[in-house]
């Protein structure tokens, strides 16, 4: 059985790596960009949208502030994107935010930013696949029903994708992201061709409908003057920015020069996403493109509401349509292409998530196990966990991307904040120890860029958690809050095991029991029990004896008997037992032996039987692994298994035949 075990894990993971190979498993960045920045730039496919319908609450002439409030996300993204590429030069370990937060701000503040990222690459991965099988089951009405099972499906083939390695990963991705980027970027080309040098684009299939501003926003724009509506779709827009810290985590996935190749990974990431994104809104604008977050009740034509049985084409699709012609196959592969992007921008956080987790757990803050990487030089247990956990939300939010997407983006702008405040205090150290007149100016232009980063996104962050927090936000705050209290919990745990296990100074008087009793349980005697006896024996105790429980009076007699028949120089103790149970009476007896001397080790044998089929387990070693899980619970008791392999009977019966 462990055979089979081990031979379908390779077919499925593939075979091990060696740990000498692991520079081979490295990524140029033609590779890493994809991996890194795949949910980036799958926002361009889901980030205008949210920016039109959240202006369309206030009508379509709102929509006109589309372009301005773009501009403002570019902005951040450029300001977010330059501070990382100082960041990444800094601290290039892979720590990113983290890092950065927890040598300039403190272990809390960096526990707190590791607990957003972590909870936002979750979120990162239900978001994308729920939106990506939502896109496709638009496609194919028939898998509607199946969203939910199709999206964990999905989340365990990425998983798996991962767990084969990085590069593996990286390659499968390559295509469809370059596909993406051509198709929105052929769209953006055609399309200014048209508009500037042609006859110009044809309106939206949309753009005759009417908006109908929503009444439930109406007090709070008389009231703010638009201002709060403004600020509502820039933090939507905002989604654009998450999978930006996800390459100053994976910097030790990089090829060398680590942390230059993560620097021009990420100006390329931030160069390509800010163009694809003011694109996109700049044509949607010029066809006049309609999306509302309730078209059957928002959108009237001739007057008169499209009803429930209208289907909304996100912005993309109504460009491509508009920008082609109508020629379905290009307008199909457009679609096509902007699904499975976003399917795949949840491997971002596959490749974030483990890398973060890994660093976590190198400092005591989340089960040490998630430090080390498996067989394929990948750190297997982060991408179990994120696969786990990014399940269960889906699940139990059943794949609707209306309410996961307001949980979305408040960790990652915890992280920026602070991972920027923590960079003015980097720079603020470099200055005071500085003296070169060209490095010093070089670190306040750098400190004034972090200053701006971190006022900007605090002030998305604040607009976020104003604006989405009864809309869902609270549940990421609460859920980042007990990441935060788990992870201190886990440091202290291993603190306190530190402290236990630590050596005491007076070592030489403690180095030593003053005496071993070996005690070797049995219940028949047979060759498993010899065996036992005999290694008891070996280790030469200062005092050893056999026990036996008291569970049937003919069945102990005829071991008497046998004892004594084999003529066995090991003292046989037999242990009342009252209740017909086996554990009890052992544990008081050792208990009895550790009063008599507490300075005297008691070392408890266990025969065990080794069976080759997994279902013959269920027949042997019930009552020893009991006792050994009690035993080990004891202070001042040592649990060693003896194990006889059944296959070793055979042989040893093979022989004597053989001989006789």
């Amino acid at each position: 059985m462990p055979d089979l075990v081990s031979a379908l894990k390779r077919l499925v993971v593939g075979r091990p790596v060696r740990t000498e190979r692991l520079g081979g498993t490295l990524l140029p960045k033609r590779l890493a960009l994809p991996l890194f920045s795949s949910d980036a730039l799958s926002s361009v496919a889901y980030a205008p949208d949210e920016i039109l319908l959240t202006l369309a609450l206030a009508g379509v002439a709102a929509t006109a502030l589309s372009p301005a409030v773009g501009l403002a996300v570019v902005v951040v993204m450029v300001v977010v994107v330059l501070s990382y590429r100082q960041t990444v030069r800094a601290y290039p370990s892979g720590g990113g935010g983290y890092e950065v937060v927890t040598t300039n701000l403190g272990p809390r503040a960096g526990r707190g930013v590791g607990s957003a990222l972590l909870v936002d690459y979750v979120l990162t991965v239900a978001v994308s696949i729920s939106s990506g099988v939502q896109y496709l089951a638009s496609a194919v009405p028939w898998l509607q029903p199946y969203r939910v099972p199709l999206a964990v499906a999905l989340i365990a083939l990425l998983a798996l994708l991962n767990l084969r390695g990085v590069r593996e990963s990286g390659r499968a991705i390559a295509v469809p992201f370059y596909l993406f980027m051509a198709s929105v970027g052929g769209l953006a080309v055609v399309g200014a061709v048209r508009e500037l040098v042609g006859a110009g684009l044809p309106d939206a299939a949309t753009a005759s409908l009417t908006v109908v501003p929503d009444p439930a926003h109406d007090q709070a724009i008389a009231t703010l003057g638009g201002a709060f509506l403004v600020l509502r779709a820039f933090t939507s827009g905002c989604a654009a920015l998450t999978g930006v810290e996800a390459v100053a985590n994976g910097v030790p996935n990089f090829r060398r020069p680590r942390s230059e190749n993560a620097a021009t990974t990420l100006l390329l990431l931030g160069g390509i996403s800010s163009a694809m994104l003011m694109s996109i809104i700049w044509l949607a604008t010029a066809i006049d493109v309609r999306v509302v977050e309730r078209p059957a009740e928002q959108l009237l034509r001739d007057g008169v509401p499209v009803g429930p049985t209208y289907h909304q084409d996100p912005a993309i699709v109504q460009i491509a349509n508009s920008v082609l012609g109508g020629w379905t196959p290009l307008v199909a592969l457009v679609a096509v292409v902007a699904g499975a992007i976003l399917l795949l921008a949840a491997n971002t956080a596959f490749n974030g998530f483990p890398v973060l987790a890994s660093v976590l757990a190198r400092d005591g803050l989340l089960p040490r196990r998630l430090h080390t990487r498996g067989d394929r030089l990948t750190y297997s247990n982060g991408i179990l966990a994120l696969a786990a956990a990014a399940a269960v939300l889906v699940v139990a939010l059943q794949a609707d991307v209306t309410r996961l997407i307001q949980l979305y983006i408040v960790g990652v702008f915890v992280s920026f904040t602070l991972a920027q405040t923590g960079m003015v205090r980097h720079w603020r150290g470099v200055l005071r120890t500085e003296q070169d007149p060209g490095l010093r100016g070089a670190a306040r232009r750098s400190r004034a860029i972090n200053v701006v980063g971190a006022v900007l996104t605090g002030l998305v962050l604040v607009v976020v958690l104003v604006t989405k927090f009864t809309r869902g936000a609270w549940i990421t705050v609460l859920l980042i809050a007990l990441v935060f209290l788990l992870m201190g919990a886990v440091r202290r745990h291993y603190d306190d095991v530190a402290r236990r296990v630590a050596v005491p100074a007076d070592t030489e008087a403690r180095s030593l029991p003053a005496r071993v009793h070996a005690i070797v349980l049995v219940s028949t005697l047979n060759q498993p029990t010899a065996r036992a006896l005999a290694y008891a024996r070996a280790t030469r105790p200062s005092t050893l004896e056999a026990v036996t429980v008291l569970l049937d009076e003919a069945s102990t007699v005829e071991l008497r008997r046998r004892w004594d028949e084999v003529r066995v120089p090991v003292p046989l103790t037999v242990l009342d037992a009252p209740f017909r149970d086996v554990t009890e009476p052992v544990l008081e007896h050792v208990r009895a032996v550790r009063r008599a001397s507490p300075r005297e080790i008691v070392v408890v044998y266990l025969p065990e039987y080794v069976v080759r089929r997994a279902w013959y387990r269920l027949l042997h070693n019930g009552s020893a692994k009991r006792l050994h899980d009690r035993l080990r619970l004891v202070p001042g008791v040592v649990v060693a298994t003896v194990p006889f392999q059944l296959s070793s009977a055979d042989e040893i019966g093979d022989q004597e035949v053989h001989r006789g």
